[in-house]
């Protein structure tokens, strides 16, 4: 390990997010003259049924707070990473060190960000158009998810067939070998992951939670001497502090769907290159406790005739009960961070 490699992780993030600062006043602008936020509140839940809690937690109308703020991180990662290769291309052996697009490390989390933002932008843009009474606009459930697992379908391809993966590493065991069941495993962590986007509900919430699971996984690469991957994490904790900056109460937008589904589908790919999937569900214990406690409602009422919370995901139940919108918010961040570090240490460890 060099100085200049910690410099190559570090320069990233610090220009990812002063970029994003730098363009929000424009995105805001453009989200805001266009009105881009749902014309009507969630007023329908996944099962049909009539939401009144989701309404008045959801009130899109009301707060006028535009979606796709996802695209300050996005944009901002590919304007950085981007200009770090055109840096490389024009000048000469210092810039080819700093340039973290490489093949083998950053070519595809770079391309699940950018291919998660473009599901995500279009389901956003159908989302505000939409003015039916339906739960949301966009594409349905069964189409996002049919999208996001043909992707994890040729993320795990690729990892198979081109970077030859065939094994995954199991914390104090060592090298677990799967063969051709990578592919699968892939397309099931990918949407396992995607279904944790529910986490964008709460103003600062989601930021805050995706900065630290990045920040974890840009350690674990940068100490596996991945320093192209560690960069590119680097780069999406910097842009999405950016997004952050701007998305503590009140907030200015939400990250929506072009940032949940950008952020989850890259997360997935950065952990199977960092051969730390197994504590993935550590890392990112947030995401799976939102995406989960939305599965165990439905099962309950579909199976027992009840809920098993006030209203789901889990962050939504404690404002239900009373908690202010701050006490949830600073509590997961807390918990994810501990999550995080716990994750660090297995995976390091291991």
């Amino acid at each position: 390990m060099e100085i200049l490699d910690v410099i190559k992780v570090l320069l990233p993030a610090t220009l990812a997010f002063f970029v994003g600062i730098a363009i929000t006043p424009v995105v805001a602008h453009y989200l805001y003259a266009y009105k881009a936020w749902k014309k009507r509140s969630v007023i329908v839940a996944t099962d049909g049924h009539e939401a009144p809690i989701s309404q008045q937690l959801h009130n899109d109308e009301q707060k006028k707070t535009p979606r796709m703020g996802g695209i300050v991180v996005w944009l901002s990662v590919a304007l950085v990473t981007g200009g770090f290769w055109l840096f490389a291309v024009l000048d000469g052996a210092l810039a080819e060190k700093l340039n973290f697009l490489s093949r083998s490390q950053t070519w595809l989390p770079l391309a699940a960000l950018l291919f998660g933002a473009l599901i995500g932008l279009v389901d956003d843009i159908y989302a505000v158009l939409d003015r039916s009474d339906q739960k949301a606009g966009g594409f349905s459930a069964s189409k996002r998810l049919l999208m996001v697992g043909a992707a994890g379908a040729f993320v795990g391809w690729w990892f198979y067939e081109k970077l030859g993966m065939y094994a995954i590493t199991i914390p104090f065991w060592g090298p677990f070998d799967i063969g051709i069941l990578l592919i699968p495993l892939v397309i099931v962590v990918m949407i396992g992951i995607y279904a944790g986007g529910v986490i964008d509900g709460i103003d600062g919430l989601s930021g805050g939670i995706f900065a630290t699971i990045f920040t974890a996984y840009s350690v674990i690469a940068f100490f596996n001497q991945q320093y192209d991957l560690a960069a590119f994490c680097a780069a999406v904790v910097g842009a999405t502090l950016a997004f952050l900056w701007f998305n503590i109460p009140p907030a200015r937008f939400y990250l929506s769907d072009t940032g949940t589904t950008a952020l989850t589908m890259a997360l997935t790919v950065v952990a199977f290159l960092a051969d730390a999937v197994v504590v993935l569900p550590i890392i990112a214990a947030m995401l799976i406790v939102a995406a989960g406690s939305s599965a165990l409602q439905l099962l309950a009422k579909k199976f027992m005739g009840r809920k098993l919370f006030i209203v789901a995901p889990l962050h939504h139940h404690f404002q239900a009960i009373g908690w202010p919108a701050y006490k949830v918010t600073m509590r997961f961040w807390v918990l994810s961070v501990i999550c995080a570090t716990l994750g660090i240490i297995l995976a390091l460890a291991g």
